[in-house]
């Protein structure tokens, strides 16, 4: 009973540690898988125009910023508008002026399992800026951009150029071997960096035009104009990869709680066997009590016998 009484307890402290620790288990794994799941999904963004200016009026000793872009998505997302006109305050006396206007301007960024992209195309286009209506800061006949990041893999980053484009009216040919300067006497100036890749082990960006702008038309109340354009961009990180799955690897079982030994009971012998383990024990055997009883036997003779031969000496 004592044997019993202990192993129970022990035992069902040992199966309760077990459960909790089964229990527990996948709540830790789960907490790692969400936190590990919302740091690393990847992501994709792409712009087919995107202004940085400043426009100085004539009128007023202030610049107003123009932060404008044309069709600038984020996955999962795609948009193919062809034309961004703006206004600002003071300028083209508060009617919209056109900023880019394009035969085809696409922007797609898209982030599936473990690949984002990112892509742009612009064809057929012409770039202006406030206080020049006429003059193009620049046409280009096509461009496109791509940022393709994928897991395991190295991240990619593309630019496709035409050979030339036409800047401030000028007809410039384009080279990689580093930025291009035009100046046009009366206007202004803009320096082009072509074809711009920039890639980490997770991460590629690329730009098809940068231009930095510096202009002074002195028309539609525009004195200056100062700032960047940056023609088709794509951008991409990547995601993480998707782990494989594993079986959750279960607690292991604690040991049983040792038995305690348990009480040796006298084994129910038959009367006879107990007596001869007795006998055995003192050096006897199954005979010892018939010779004993025989030399009693003779004992009692031998007396008998001696009592009768003193009787007849004294008669």
């Amino acid at each position: 009973m004592y044997t019993i009484n202990f192993c129970t307890p022990a035992r069902r402290w040992t199966a309760a540690a077990a459960a909790c620790a089964l229990v527990a288990g996948p709540v830790v794994l789960t907490g790692a898988g969400a936190a590990y799941a919302t740091e690393d999904h990847g992501s994709a963004s792409a712009a087919v125009l995107r202004t940085g200016l400043d426009v100085s009026l004539l009128n007023k000793t202030v610049q107003v910023p123009l932060t404008v872009s044309l069709n600038e998505v984020q996955a999962p997302r795609s948009a193919r508008e062809t034309a961004l006109t703006a206004t600002l305050d003071g300028v083209n006396r508060g009617k919209p002026f056109s900023v880019l206007r394009a035969e085809v301007a696409d922007a797609a960024a898209t982030v599936e399992g473990d690949r984002a992209e990112a892509s742009t195309t612009l064809a057929d286009a012409r770039l202006h800026v406030p206080g020049l209506p006429l003059l193009s800061v620049v046409e280009i006949e096509a461009v496109s951009s791509k940022a393709v990041c994928e897991a395991g893999k190295t991240p990619h980053a593309s630019v496709t150029l035409p050979a030339a484009v036409t800047v401030l009216g000028k007809r410039v040919s384009l080279s990689a071997g580093g930025p291009t300067h035009i100046e046009v006497p009366g206007v202004g100036s803009v320096r082009l960096d072509l074809s711009k890749t920039e890639t980490t082990s997770s991460t590629a960006v690329a730009t098809a035009l940068k231009l930095e702008v510096s202009v002074n038309p002195a028309k539609l109340n525009v004195a200056e104009v100062e700032g960047s354009l940056t023609l088709a961009e794509s951008r991409c990180e990547t995601p993480a990869a998707a782990a494989a799955e594993e079986p959750e690897a279960a607690a292991p079982e604690a040991p049983d709680a040792p038995d305690a030994p348990e009480k040796a009971e006298p084994a129910v012998e038959p009367q006879g066997a107990r007596a001869e383990t007795n006998l055995a024990e003192t050096g006897g055997d199954s005979a010892t009590p018939y010779v004993a009883a025989g030399a009693v036997a003779l004992l009692a003779a031998g007396g008998g016998a001696v009592l009768l031969s003193r009787r007849g000496r004294r008669n």
